[in-house]
């Protein structure tokens, strides 16, 4: 046996060593001719007194031809390098087999039915299901009947209190700007109220007779410009009226706000307003719906802090907020003297990160510890009832649902445990398992650990580190670190697909929680803005050297990943660092901290980046990180695949496509600096199984081959 393992072994040297020759020959043979980028070296901005040239400017026109022939010759190339990847189809055939599983979401009760989503494993976009009782599951809504290639998605679902109607929003090729269709759920025919151009909106019905929701003025020009982003719009629509005709309930010129959202309390009897100026803080507002024309009441009427409303009965408000508690506490305001110096705790701050939601009766406590959940259940006069008990270490989610619920649902998952539905009973605390998907995926043969690193200023760092038993720490495994960072956001244990194809070829991924997010709360996430935004890339370099130094990786088998805020992650990383890692895939990245508050939504962005407006000491030091600007002539950058989408009216293709011109201007070296734009997709959300299979699939491609690592 010995013998037969050892032959194996020498196999195994011996193809990987031949494919290391064989990789690096045919990289030098697969030569690169970029397509020319035209330069416009007049294109200068002045900030402070500091000349900035941007040469690359007109590529933020990605409506013009010249543009747009500029987006087809650069997939061209990216296509006829991916295509010559000898193992691209084994790893496209493995995806799909992996991705044909059959997936739910968890069930939700809206008047006579339950209603839930269901992919039959291949389906470009899920489908609503709906049940009565033990009938048989009938389709409610078939998003892949919206368009012939299934890029157009459901994007929301609300319902009245009684069921009897439902408006639901759709989103094209990925773009946020929405419609909003109206349905009589007992026909499942529209009565006639399509809404157009509606954008960030919540749908909060108000009885059977119309829905509040928000949006912007949409350019008439289609400019991704900012224009007026911060007039957000909440708006009531009469059912049976001209949208025309829509009351203005908040915001516009009079009330200026970014952000503007809406629900109504169970009882239906207060209106609840969120607004703010950034993707930190807010003000609340509610109104009365009992008497018409009743004032708008401030609750909160700053945006030092994030509060919401969680319920009302006829006595108090409840609600979460970190109001001098950065990590979050539930309080009581009663509902005739709502303002802050008023409230009375009900859920205590903890040294843990606290999300609260309710159902039937109950509050449910969801702590962090270290990046994984907690849940603990409590009456609303806070007296703990019960430790809910997980199936794991890991993430769980939901336990939401109405005041009249005997059971709610959650799910629960974790890197190596696919994400599975359970059936919660309220009352007895006893939770059993409702959906449970059949991946083809053994978590007994996997590992996932939490280390704790130190970064640079000697701040801990928790990491989650995934990979096959087995595993030798010899440096030599592909490794991929993933990476976030930023707006409060939690990078939790969370089962991926995509994933299992590194894994099971020897793969490690690793997700640290970096400074900027929320996993410890306000001081966390406030640890990583503005001048202090070098804490994040720190943090996510000394995950890297931890990784080398400690034998699981090293710079020839080290990738870095993030899309978004985590496309800025590894622009700036890359950058700054061009020989930590062999390969950089920045996913639709801010790139360009100089003009990122000039687009869309971006000046949203503010409380988290700071713009170069600011102050001179601002500018310079977002000069200093901004991934476009720090590029340098004569640099050998790691193999790099930037991505981006056409219809990404968030985090604008300008950005990836200013950013990719001069990386591929200013880069030396064999490796391939290369740019790979979906079309008909945004931001992420809504993009079909198939684009997200493709996708995947150039993905690890890019990355085993430039580790000249085969993939059989």
């Amino acid at each position: 046996m010995k013998r037969v393992l050892l032959l194996l072994m020498v196999v195994n040297v011996l193809l990987s060593s031949s494919y290391t020759l064989y990789a690096q020959k045919n990289q030098r043979a697969m030569s690169l001719h970029y397509p020319p980028t035209q330069k416009d070296e007049t294109v200068v901005d002045t900030y402070f007194g500091t000349p900035v040239s941007d040469p690359y400017r007109w590529l933020e026109n990605d409506t013009s031809a010249a543009t747009k022939a500029w987006v087809k010759a650069q997939n061209a190339v990216t296509q006829q390098y991916l295509s010559q990847i000898p193992f691209r189809d084994i790893i496209r055939k493995r995806l799909q087999s992996l991705w044909n599983y059959e997936r739910f979401s968890a069930p939700a009760k809206e008047g006579d039915y339950t209603y839930y989503s269901r992919n039959s494993g291949l389906q470009n976009q899920s489908v609503v299901y709906r049940q009565k009782g033990d009938d048989t599951p009938e389709v409610f809504l078939d998003p892949n009947t919206f368009s012939a290639k299934g890029t157009t998605s459901l994007a929301g679902l609300n319902f009245t209190k009684d069921g009897s109607l439902a408006a639901y929003q759709i989103s094209e090729g990925g773009s946020d700007w929405r419609k909003i269709i109206v349905v009589n759920t007992s026909t499942k025919q529209t009565i006639g109220d399509t809404l157009f151009d509606i954008k960030f909106s919540d749908i909060a019905w108000k009885g059977n007779d119309g829905f509040y929701y928000s949006s912007y003025d949409k350019p008439k020009d289609g400019s991704q410009l900012s224009g007026k982003t911060q007039e957000h719009k909440l708006y009531y629509h009469q059912l049976g009226t001209k949208q025309s005709d829509d009351v203005l309930i908040f915001g516009g010129a009079a009330q200026p706000r970014r952000y503007i959202g809406a629900s109504l309390t169970e009882n239906e009897q207060w209106l609840v307003i969120t607004a703010a100026n950034a993707t930190s803080g807010n003000e609340l507002y509610v109104q009365s719906l009992a008497k018409p024309n009743a004032p708008i009441v401030p609750l909160v009427s700053n945006m030092l802090s994030n509060s919401n409303v969680l319920h009302a009965d006829d006595q108090y408000f409840y609600i979460e907020t970190d109001w001098n508690a950065p990590n979050n506490r539930v309080v009581k305001a009663p509902i005739n003297n709502p303002t802050p110096e008023h409230w009375t705790d009900v859920i205590a701050e903890t040294q843990q990160v606290l999300n609260a939601t309710t159902a039937g009766g109950y509050l449910f406590c969801s702590y962090l510890k270290d990046a994984v959940s907690q849940v603990l259940q409590y009456d609303f006069k806070g007296q703990k009832v019960r430790t809910v008990e997980l199936p794991g270490v890991g993430t769980a989610s939901g336990f939401s649902g109405k005041a009249t619920a005997k059971e709610v649902y959650f799910s629960f998952t974790s890197y190596i445990y696919p994400s599975t539905i359970f059936k919660y009973d309220l009352l007895h605390g006893t939770a059993t398992i409702f959906k449970q998907p059949k991946v083809q995926f053994n978590p007994a043969d996997y590992a996932s650990k939490q280390v704790f690193y130190t970064s640079k200023d000697g701040t801990k760092v928790p990491m989650i580190i995934t990979y096959k038993k087995g595993l030798v720490l010899n440096g030599k495994n592909p490794t991929v670190l993933y990476g976030y960072g930023g707006f409060n956001i939690n990078l939790t244990p969370a089962f991926s697909t995509a994933n299992i194809v590194l894994l099971e070829n020897g793969g490690i991924y690793a997700v640290p929680n970096l400074r900027g997010g929320g996993e410890y709360g306000k001081n966390w996430h406030d640890a990583g803005i503005k001048t202090k935004k070098q804490n994040v890339f720190d943090d996510f370099i000394a995950a890297a050297e931890y990784l080398k130094a400690q034998h699981y990786t090293s710079t020839e088998y080290l990738a870095i990943s993030g899309g978004s805020n985590g496309g800025l992650l590894v622009g700036a990383t890359m950058t700054q660092r061009p020989d930590l890692c062999k390969v950089a895939f920045p996913a639709v990245g801010v790139l360009d901290m100089l003009r990122y508050h000039k687009f869309t939504a971006g000046a949203g962005w503010a409380y988290d980046y700071g713009t170069a407006e600011d102050s001179k000491e601002m500018f310079t030091y977002l000069k200093g990180y901004s991934p476009l600007h720090n590029l340098r002539k004569g640099t050998h950058y790691p193999a790099t695949m930037v991505t981006t989408a056409d219809h990404d009216d968030r985090v604008v293709p300008a950005h990836s496509f200013k950013f990719a011109a001069t990386l591929q201007a200013t880069h030396e070296g064999v490796n391939p600096v290369l740019i790979r734009i979906e079309t008909q997709a945004g931001h992420g959300a809504g993009m079909s199984t198939q684009q997200l299979i493709e996708g995947v699939t150039d993905k690890w491609a890019f990355l085993f081959y430039n580790m000249g690592i085969a993939v059989h």
